[in-house]
């Protein structure tokens, strides 16, 4: 089969305006980047306020594995079986960050048959998104230093300071630096580090903001560090957010593209979802929502980390009511958490399947706490068998969850319409009973303590004392009663990247819990997750080239 990038590039694209008119924008609701990328004003969604919401579906996904599971490639190609079977469906997903496409992961702009399109776009700068954000980010980091430079009149103590830079590539060396070094026309020297940027509370911000001037507000709040006498400093105190919302002005209009088969598709936004909340913009699922009968939007990672988020922390936020889950595994996703080898996946093993099953069945535990209906989604692969395809649907059977084939990395809409099919069926007979696992204004430990017994199934939880001292400061301070965002390891329900399948008789590190003031979350810090990734032995960098005609290679 030819490459994902292979199967973009010889796509037939429609223009942007055809992709707009399909869901009743004109021409004048959009801002051009070429034939094949827009943005949408912000103003659209005034005049679209009287139309009504469609269905919102969330595709999740078991804990991920080098095998794969297909969290993208089922939402576009669930988009595109939807449109298929006569609904107006609309996709939101998430922007690609350029350190994930050069590292270990590549692209992430779908697979096979099932893309958003111009694929080398979106994976690459896009329309610049993420390099506003990073840029706001930096203007904020800049404007510390140079405060304390300049005389630091707000009395900011430099070992307090938890504002770090930010850059959109993984680089390990970038993790703890120190700066202002050169002598006292550079600054004052002290330890620093550096975010990707998808990791900085400014993605974050911009994708749970309503509007442009609540953006500005959330952004002012942003807690940089403290004082000598431990009164926190905002980025309000500095004087800089209107400056760094300015940088923002075109970076919060959503982006609308078009998968392989011209179904529209927004694409903005992109926090990390084992740092932040992992979903796109609310401004994305909004237009969606008012353009089209059925979004299909996702969160990233397994649904302990980006649907456990999606529910608490951006449907509180944005007031959104899910309407069905599809959660996505394979074959040979399962059979790894059930100890079989990469190398040995073609090999048909029920018992290894069946054990790592127990993966699965964790996950509808946990979707199902949350009162939203569940479709399993088996993203089928050439080599599964059919003795195991029926192990996985009689084990859905027994837990009373809907279950359908999913081929659409090999067939695009038309192998999704099994699971358009029973997402219809669901949406139709099987009212969500939508519901928070937790009550935001609950003490701090009790809503990390709900979610580590609830959705991780821990023992208890660890906290260090660096963790319980932050735990107590923000108490004092007023910011106990926000969601709290767990900083975890995609690897594992737990936080042991190295405990595969439904792991039992553990419990939860809290090594230091960060403040999103602006955000307006606490992200807790678990077991060794780091907040700058690095680049593997091999970098899918390695394989992208480009020729003398412009065309690109080896971007998957």
């Amino acid at each position: 089969m030819k490459s994902d990038i292979q199967i973009a590039q010889e796509a037939t694209m429609k223009e942007i305006t055809e992709i707009a008119e399909q869901i009743g924008l004109k021409e004048d609701d959009l801002e051009l980047y070429g034939k094949y990328k827009a943005k949408v004003k912000l103003d659209v969604l005034q005049r679209l306020s009287d139309n009504d919401e469609g269905k919102l579906v969330l595709v999740t996904a078991i804990t991920p594995t080098p095998a794969g599971e297909g969290k993208t490639t089922t939402t576009v190609g669930l988009g595109e079986a939807l449109n298929r079977i006569g609904k107006n469906a609309v996709i939101a997903i998430r922007e690609p960050s350029l350190g994930p496409t050069m590292g270990i992961k590549g692209g992430a702009a779908g697979g096979g048959y099932a893309q958003v399109i111009p694929m080398e776009d979106i994976n690459l700068h896009f329309t610049g998104d993420i390099h506003a954000i990073g840029i706001a980010h930096n203007l904020l980091a800049a404007a510390i230093d140079n405060h304390i430079k300049q005389g630091n009149e707000l009395n900011i103590d430099p070992t307090q300071i938890t504002f770090k830079r930010a850059v959109d590539m993984n680089d390990r060396a970038l993790r703890n630096t120190i700066v202002g070094l050169g002598g006292s026309k550079n600054g004052y020297p002290r330890e620093d580090g550096f975010l990707i940027t998808v990791a900085s509370e400014i993605m974050a911000i911009l994708c749970l903001a309503n509007n442009l001037m609540e953006l500005k507000e959330k952004i002012g709040k942003i807690v940089i560090g403290y004082t000598y006498d431990g009164e926190s400093v905002t980025a309000h105190d500095l004087k800089v957010e209107g400056a760094m919302t300015a940088l923002l002005k075109d970076a919060i209009k959503p982006n609308l593209v078009q998968t392989l088969e011209n179904t529209p598709a927004f694409i903005h936004g992109g926090p990390f979802a084992n740092i932040a909340h992992g979903c796109n913009s609310v401004m994305a699922t909004k237009f969606s929502m008012k353009l089209g009968d059925i979004t299909v939007t996702e969160a990233g990672f397994g649904a302990d980390l980006g649907a456990e988020k999606f529910y608490n922390i951006k449907s509180r936020f944005a007031d959104l009511k899910p309407d069905a889950t599809v959660l996505v595994a394979t074959i040979r996703a399962l059979k790894m958490h059930g100890g079989v080898e990469l190398d040995d996946l073609k090999e048909e093993n029920l018992d290894a399947l069946e054990k790592g099953i127990e993966n699965l069945e964790k996950h509808i535990e946990n979707v199902n706490k949350f009162g939203v209906p569940t479709v399993v989604a088996i993203n089928r692969f050439p080599d599964d068998t059919e003795a195991e395809l029926e192990l996985v649907r009689e084990k859905c059977e027994k837990l009373g969850v809907n279950v359908a084939l999913s081929e659409v990395w090999a067939k695009g809409g038309e192998g999704g319409e099994e699971l358009a099919n029973a997402v219809v069926d669901v949406l139709e007979n099987e009212p969500s009973k939508f519901e928070f696992l937790y009550d935001e204004k609950a003490p701090i430990k009790e809503k990390i303590e709900t979610i580590a017994a609830e959705i991780y199934g821990a023992d208890g939880v660890d906290y260090s004392d660096t963790a319980l001292s932050q735990i107590q400061r923000y108490e004092e301070q007023g910011y106990a009663d926000i969601p709290v965002c767990m900083a975890k390891t995609q690897s594992s329900i737990s936080d042991n990247p190295n405990l595969k399948g439904r792991p039992s008789g553990f419990r939860i590190s809290v090594n230091e819990i960060n403040l999103s003031a602006g955000a307006g979350f606490l992200v807790v810090m678990t077991g060794p997750v780091l907040t700058m990734p690095g680049l593997p032995k091999r970098p899918s960098a390695e394989a992208i080239d480009i020729d003398a005609d412009g065309k690109i290679s080896g971007l998957f």
